[in-house]
């Protein structure tokens, strides 16, 4: 047999999937708390990535040092926030995720993209955040 009949098989891309329970605080409720004391916004985010850095641990998501690309499904109990309020909550994910040891960094080095999708699921708000 000659070395042309021998192939590297091809490695499959590994996808995690983190699923955060509930909604994370959006973008008004995060300006309001830094109106209303200079350190509440920075408690909110704090709690918030807290929130997310756990639901890692207790999902057992492993480290990626590879560049990726990350789907966002955000299902909102009702459609009274913007899609972009909602989705200023990826902020506290990704840090989250670095807090963890997930992610190395959120540098462009790192994140090679992102995708949103918005749907309503009233009996189980909830973010799925899937890693390819």
């Amino acid at each position: 047999m000659s070395a042309k009949t021998f192939f590297k098989p091809t490695r499959k891309k590994k996808i995690k999937k983190l699923v955060i329970r509930g909604e994370l605080s959006s973008l008004n409720e995060h300006d309001n708390a830094n109106r209303n004391n200079r350190y509440a916004g920075a408690a909110l985010k704090k709690k918030e990535t807290e929130r997310v850095f756990w639901e890692c641990r207790s999902q057992k998501l492993t480290v990626i040092l590879k560049p990726v690309k990350i789907d966002f499904n955000w299902y909102t109990k009702d459609i009274r926030k913007d899609p972009d309020n909602v989705s200023f909550a990826k902020k506290y994910i990704l840090d989250g995720l670095i807090e963890a040891g997930v992610l190395v960094n959120d540098t462009r080095e790192y994140i090679k993209g992102f995708t949103d999708s918005f749907h309503i699921s009233k009996d189980n708000p909830r973010i799925e955040v899937i890693i390819k």
